[in-house]
């Protein structure tokens, strides 16, 4: 019978596999995010630009850089299904090394709010397909920053967390 941890590794692989894959067609597409003569980004209009600079640039956007953005956020949706399942997975894969029962809650917990960021991410490019069709931004812009916000620190956490629990994990006297 297969252990857990080769299980978490095996979906760990898979999943991060996929988001290394479509993370080269999203930098790729992202050659083309340019606003007179000026590069623009996605992690821009994710968390840096103004309400007013997020509408500048959807609504000054010249074609081929309006459907370069319609891509990346529509392809976006494949590396969210490789993404957040890799770091679910490496959460459990951290939570299968440790002894300390805290620890091993935390990471748990970690690994079953990736499908939340995963959710929040989901809503934040529905928000920008909406708003690039169609360049109204409501009032909705504060709740589009919030669901940004903890998506990253959701995902950032869980991550960086696993990882410093895989690479600082105490040596088992069982060796």
């Amino acid at each position: 019978m297969q252990s857990a941890y080769q299980r978490w590794l095996k979906l760990f692989l898979f999943s991060f596999g996929i988001a290394i894959a479509s993370s080269f067609i999203l930098q790729w597409l992202a050659g083309d995010f340019w606003l007179n003569n000026e590069k623009f980004s996605i992690l821009g209009l994710e968390l840096f630009y103004s309400k007013r600079q997020v509408a500048d640039v959807l609504t000054h956007i010249d074609q081929s850089a309006r459907i370069a953005l319609n891509y990346q956020l529509i392809f976006d949706f494949v590396f969210m299904a490789g993404i957040y399942p890799a770091i679910a997975s490496l959460c459990m894969i951290a939570r299968e090394k440790q002894h300390a029962s805290g620890v091993r809650n935390f990471l748990f917990a970690m690994a079953m709010l990736q499908p939340v960021a995963w959710a929040f991410d989901v809503t934040e490019n529905i928000y920008l397909l909406n708003w690039l069709e169609k360049p109204e931004i409501g009032d909705d812009f504060g709740m589009y920053h919030n669901l940004v916000a903890a998506k990253w620190i959701i995902a950032l956490v869980g991550s960086v967390s696993a990882i410093l629990f895989i690479l600082f994990r105490k040596k088992s006297s069982k060796a």
